[in-house]
């Protein structure tokens, strides 16, 4: 029976043209949480860094730009990637957590939201076109991909535009080491509703938020360094963060793969949220094992954080988006191919949806 199902129809993405090489943070003084600094060199907590993390380089915004600008430039590709006309989206979903903050500073400006600003910067007229946004961590995108579905199975929209921005570089402290795995990009698609007898596109979704005893793996804190400052920058327990995701992000993808009514061996690829390669290896292969495999296949979680860091919300629909174009020559996409998307972020929340590429 014919059904109205979410299928994404365009994606685009926008990266900063400056890459910000590891060897950028060799002249940086480093310090522990309790303000003193670390004995080792700055040398050789870039070499642990990388080992950890797997990231080689990250992208920084130049000092005029702002989120919104990111997203707008990442719209309109997907837009133009969908062709359709821009006046007929119903919604735009923007998912971020620092809104635009200007080079220099570490405040949000949250208001207007960014979606709105996205909005006037497209200069999309149409005023039932609704614009919003999403703060729930890094899985934010995957969220607000949620909520487009819901709407649009629901039948009060047919087209939405979803996008996930992040300006990090500009809300982290440059005395603490886990600085460097921040980065700053922009990622978008148009999810639009598509009446089809065959299973397509979003096909179901998970999220769950552990406020309890994980509430403050990911926070806001002061300086670790020695200047004087009442500004917040981001704090991450990564111990704390890697044992919660090891544990809870496996059982959440599958409690997702089980509503959907999917076998793990029917997926083609996963593509989950770029954090940290060991983290994100290290989960792929405690998935595999909650269906009797030894480790996760090669090639079926692609990984671009090398070349990336985490940019946050932006991470997952940047990766889909450069798969799709091709820029991945290891992964591709095609028709019937099912994915499994998934993120992991501050609240502790996690959310992940199947999705059938039409």
């Amino acid at each position: 029976m014919s059904q109205i199902r979410s299928v994404i129809i365009g994606s685009g993405h926008y990266l900063p043209t400056e890459h910000i090489k590891n060897s950028h943070f060799k002249k940086s003084s480093f310090y522990n949480q309790d303000g003193t600094p670390f004995a080792t060199s700055s040398s050789e907590i870039i070499q642990k860094f990388y080992d950890i993390t797997g990231i080689k380089e990250r992208r920084y915004m130049p000092e005029e730009m702002l989120s919104s600008d990111m997203a707008a430039l990442a719209a309109e590709k997907a837009i133009a990637d969908a062709g359709i006309d821009k006046e007929s989206i119903d919604q735009i979903i923007v998912a971020h957590n620092f809104g635009d903050t200007q080079h220099g500073s570490t405040i949000p400006e949250m208001m207007p939201s960014l979606a709105a600003k996205v909005k006037n910067k497209l200069g999309l007229k149409n005023p039932t076109c609704v614009s919003y946004d999403i703060i729930f961590g890094c899985p934010g995108w995957v969220q607000a991909m949620i909520q487009a579905d819901v709407y649009i199975k629901s039948g009060h929209a047919k087209t939405c535009l979803v996008i996930g921005t992040e300006s990090l570089s500009r809300n982290v402290d440059p005395s603490d080491r886990d600085s460097m795995i921040f980065s700053d990009g922009a990622g978008a698609v148009v999810l639009s509703a598509i009446e089809s007898e065959k299973e397509i596109g979003i096909i179901a979704h998970s999220a769950l938020t552990h406020a309890a005893a994980d509430l403050n793996y990911l926070t806001m804190g002061p300086t670790y360094g020695e200047q004087e400052s009442k500004d917040l920058y981001i704090k991450m327990n990564g111990r704390k963060i890697y044992n919660y995701a090891l544990i809870e992000v496996p059982k959440a993808i599958k409690s997702c793969l089980d509503k959907s009514k999917i076998d793990l061996k029917s997926v083609s690829q996963v593509l989950i949220h770029q954090a940290n390669e060991k983290m994100d290896v290290a989960i792929g292969n405690r998935l595999y094992s909650l269906y009797g495999y030894e480790a996760m296949p090669k090639n079926k979680m692609p990984l671009i954080l090398d070349r990336m860091g985490n940019n946050s919300v932006a991470t997952v629909p940047i990766l889909y988006d450069m798969i799709d174009k091709g820029h991945l020559p290891n992964h591709t996409f095609a028709s019937n191919q099912l994915l499994v998307l998934a993120s992991v972020g501050a609240g502790m929340s996690i959310n992940t949806f199947t999705y059938r590429l039409p």
